[in-house]
């Protein structure tokens, strides 16, 4: 139906398939989050080394509200949650506005992949220069978000052009 109306043949499937990968990628960094703080000899199966690993990534300050919301609110504050939560939210929403053929589902797929591009950069350069670390959950969820952006932006100018050509 999509396709048939103007959007790329592969945007649905794209979408979904990064959308899933975002969604189990940010469950297993809750679950390594939740279990390293229950278990301070946890090691999760991306804990490779000193500099390799993620659950060192996941519960960092940053690891929290992006390392700026307790510059607001407690460190324990129901309003400080794991990045991973948010991570799961996105890629909820990627798929649920994914569903809809509207401009304005389109430009909040768009609007809300550039926040998590710009979270992807800031949280970067964190990894890199502050952490001094490499996480592959958090990489791969940065290269996700990316390809989102993408997809995201080709389906709203499909859109865009389904609606002119409709009226």
């Amino acid at each position: 139906m999509a396709a048939a109306l103007g959007l790329p043949k592969w945007e649905r499937k794209a979408r979904i398939i990064l959308s899933l990968l975002g969604l189990v990628l940010s469950v297993y960094a809750l679950h390594v989050e939740l279990s390293r703080e229950r278990d301070p000899d946890y090691r999760a199966m991306c804990d490779l080394g000193e500099s390799v690993s993620c659950s060192k990534v996941f519960t960092s300050r940053w690891g929290r509200g992006f390392g700026l919301v307790q510059l607001f609110v407690a460190k324990d504050s129901v309003l400080n949650q794991p990045n991973s939560i948010l991570g799961i939210l996105f890629y909820t929403l990627q798929m649920g506005l994914g569903l809809s053929l509207s401009k304005k589902a389109a430009l909040a797929l768009v609007l809300s992949s550039w926040v998590s591009v710009a979270g992807s950069l800031y949280l970067a350069s964190i990894l890199a220069f502050v952490l001094g670390d490499f996480c592959m959950v958090c990489v791969s969820t940065y290269i996700i978000n990316f390809a989102l952006l993408y997809t995201n932006l080709k389906r709203r100018k499909a859109i865009e052009g389904i609606k002119e050509k409709t009226g």
